[in-house]
């Protein structure tokens, strides 16, 4: 398959080419009866000897911040399904670009602005020579070193770095890409679903032309008329073709030394912009819906944006009738959503009672991200339980919550979700703004809530099966990590399975990718199943604290 991971593919393959790697014939080799054992004890879910010895690894090494950073780097972590683009580039690449754009910052606001730098202003070039202007905007752009109590909360000053950078954001997504893509190869993550804004300007054009209606298919027909839409979705389709060509190019996927982010599979989720007008939202709502049924590259839609801006708040229902109706229009494109990252003092108190609820019954979104005040929805109990039997998964991005919102160890409801066999997946969401990687918040998650190696590993399954990857799983259901049939004889990642798995596995771009992962896990089981290294040094958290 071709770079932009096996996933996001060139314009001219988009509708033809099989999105799972095919599986030589070559691999279909008889399992010996050790091999067929050792599935027989995996399928039965129970721990085995190799996961035993790795969780002991992780115990012995909880105060030995390098072997614990090497371990977690090193573990299999499945996917990263809650990542924005334009906040999980690390700052540096982004001053970068302003740099080679010629771009200028201003000297009061470390806003950036397009050329040429006057009154205020100064080439963001100076940050190269000026080691004290690079920190200011380093700072200005990122979490980094911030400290509440100036005059801004950790909140505010999150939410400000986006308008800060966001005229850099929009010039070179592509090398952006590049680089997340890469860093998330490297972390051993198998599949990533990254946050874009698919054409604004031309989404806001079709919604200021055709207005609102409170009669959502009637404006759905108006957005659709004389193929408005159609050229919107068109629009783009080919920005996203633009992007992939730059990725290709800033990854070397055409060379003979690819960067590791060319193989792995990348999906795109539309972002719609929560605080905008109605008839924008709306249009940014359909034009996700018919990307995702038109171009395999995107897969789903979210709305994003701060949950407690006024607008949202106060069109937070109809945001959810608007997404009830299309998917009624639209029903294979699954959904994730914002939902719940408030905290109280953000918005009244009533408003807190039914943003996840109706999210998961209107919306009747598969994923939610964040659901951090879970504990103040109306009889959330109910609601806990009513996810877990409906395969609602929620996406926790750990360091976000604590940076955000000051919500951090028992008080964040990660263990609640756990307890009501809500499913969970690890994510990043910004991690360039928030200098944190998604092998950090393994590490947070283990040393907070004491998970072991079986826990750790059922995470990273989870996020798998529950991204939005195209095919067949390779597990039975949802209620437990066993096989499908075509499989079952097979030992879990073995690279040279029988023939009727190797078909289903060259069918299911997803079971292709859950298979790879198997795979991973026996080589970390080999690799830190063995006895830990005696040297100590700092805590593990102090590492941690260090860590951000």
């Amino acid at each position: 398959m071709i770079g932009m991971p096996p996933s996001i593919l060139p314009s001219a393959w988009r509708r033809t080419a099989l999105l799972a790697p095919v599986l030589s014939a070559a691999l279909a080799l008889t399992l010996a009866p050790a091999q067929l054992s050792q599935a027989a004890a995996e399928e039965a879910n129970d721990p085995t000897h190799a996961e035993a010895r790795v969780s002991a690894y992780l115990r012995e090494v909880r105060d030995r911040p390098e072997a614990l950073a090497a371990f977690f780097k090193a573990l299999p972590k499945g996917a990263d399904l809650h990542n924005h683009l334009s906040g999980a580039a690390t700052t540096e690449l982004l001053l970068k670009i302003a740099v080679d754009a010629g771009y200028c910052i201003d000297r009061t606001t470390l806003t950036a602005s397009a050329p040429p730098c006057t009154g205020s202003t100064r080439p963001a070039a100076d940050t190269v020579t000026d080691p004290v202007f690079r920190s200011q905007v380093i700072r200005a752009w990122s979490m980094q070193d911030f400290t509440p109590g100036q005059g801004e909360s950790s909140h505010d000053h999150f939410f400000a770095t986006f308008g800060k950078f966001g005229a850099v954001s929009s010039l070179e997504p592509g090398r952006m890409l590049a680089e997340v893509s890469t860093s998330a190869a490297k972390q051993h993550l198998f599949y990533l679903e990254t946050m874009l804004t698919p054409a604004w300007a031309a989404a806001d054009a079709l919604a200021t032309k055709v207005g609102y209606d409170s009669d959502l298919p009637r404006l759905r027909d108006k957005m659709l008329a004389d193929g408005g839409m159609d050229a919107v979705v068109q629009q783009a389709i080919s920005e996203t073709d633009s992007m992939l060509e730059e990725f290709r190019t800033a990854a070397h996927c055409d060379t003979d030394r690819p960067d590791a982010g060319c193989a792995l599979p990348v999906r795109i989720i539309a972002q719609v912009d929560r605080g905008g007008p109605r008839e924008l939202v709306f249009a940014q709502m359909l034009l996700g819906m018919e990307l995702a049924r038109h171009d395999p590259r995107f897969v789903s839609l979210n709305l994003v944006g701060p949950e407690e801006d006024p607008v949202a708040v106060a069109d937070y229902r109809l945001h959810m009738r608007m997404l009830n109706y299309l998917r009624g229009v639209y029903p294979d494109v699954p959904l994730t959503l914002h939902a719940g990252e408030l905290v109280p003092g953000l918005v009244k108190p009533e408003d807190l009672r039914f943003h996840v609820r109706d999210a998961v019954l209107t919306a009747r979104s598969e994923r939610i991200g964040h659901a951090v005040d879970i504990r103040h929805e109306d009889d959330y109990p109910e609601l806990l339980r009513r996810m877990a039997r409906q395969h609602v998964l929620v996406e926790v991005p750990l360091t976000s919550n604590a940076q955000v919102l000051g919500v951090t160890g028992w008080k964040h409801p990660f263990p609640l979700f756990r307890k009501y066999g809500v499913p969970v997946s690890l994510a990043t969401d910004d991690p360039g703004v928030e200098r944190t990687d998604i092998s950090r918040e393994y590490q947070r998650a283990a040393l907070t809530y004491n998970l072991d190696y079986p826990a750790l590993k059922d995470l990273a399954r989870t996020s798998l099966e529950y991204g939005f990857l195209q095919g067949r799983s390779l597990w039975r259901d949802r209620d437990g990590f066993k096989v499908v049939s075509e499989c079952a004889r097979d030992r879990l990642g073995d690279p040279h399975p029988g023939p009727r798995c190797a078909r289903f596995l060259a069918s299911s771009a997803k079971a292709s990718v859950e298979w790879k992962q198997e795979d991973a896990f026996h080589s970390f089981e080999r690799t830190f199943g063995a006895k830990p290294p005696r040297n100590k040094s700092r805590t593990a958290n102090a590492f941690v604290e260090a860590a951000g």
